[in-house]
């Protein structure tokens, strides 16, 4: 590998910390020698082709309990810190997190973690492409859908919390 400058391992730190959740000094001196032309192309090219997601089937193997249907706190935590950790796909996941921000739900109120991981992968698949298809996918997704009251809309009691917000927070 050639010799890279320390400003150009600098400049790739910065980038790596926005762009994801930083790098050690050995991907910074690798993504550094491929330039910043194409370790942004690469970031943003998120067909596998470039990196994998992590592996969770690696992280319930040490962790059988989360493979039952329970509710537990810090469970659907943990396994998406593993995802954000072990991920080859830095800019994905900064992107899940920022949908995740946008589109605020948590375990406060939805109860099993399951569904919020349900939630956060929804946003990996969808979270760099189109906006319209992921509010679809959102619109159908139970944790946003016990989030905003919608599992309490009958028609005798009509509760327009998740139209409303969907309309004035998410899409306008």
């Amino acid at each position: 590998m050639a010799t890279v400058n320390q400003e150009s391992i600098d400049l790739m730190a910065h980038l790596m910390r926005r762009a994801g959740f930083g790098a050690d000094r050995d991907e910074l001196e690798r993504r550094a020698a491929k330039g910043y032309e194409a370790t942004v192309e690469e970031l943003l090219n998120t067909d596998g082709e470039q990196g994998e997601r992590a592996d969770r089937e690696y992280f319930l193997r040490y962790h059988p309990g989360f493979r039952r249907p329970i509710t537990s706190p810090g469970m659907g935590g943990s396994a998406w810190l593993y995802d954000m950790i072990h991920t080859g796909l830095p800019l994905e996941e900064k992107m899940v997190l920022f949908w995740h921000q946008i589109f605020a739900t948590g375990q406060s109120k939805v109860d099993h973690w399951h569904e919020l991981i349900a939630q956060v992968d929804m946003f990996r698949e969808k979270g760099m492409g189109s906006y319209q298809d992921m509010l679809v996918a959102l619109a159908q997704n139970p944790a946003m859908i016990y989030w905003l009251d919608n599992c309490d809309n009958h028609g005798s009691g009509v509760n327009e919390n998740w139209g409303r917000e969907l309309l004035e927070l998410f899409s306008m």
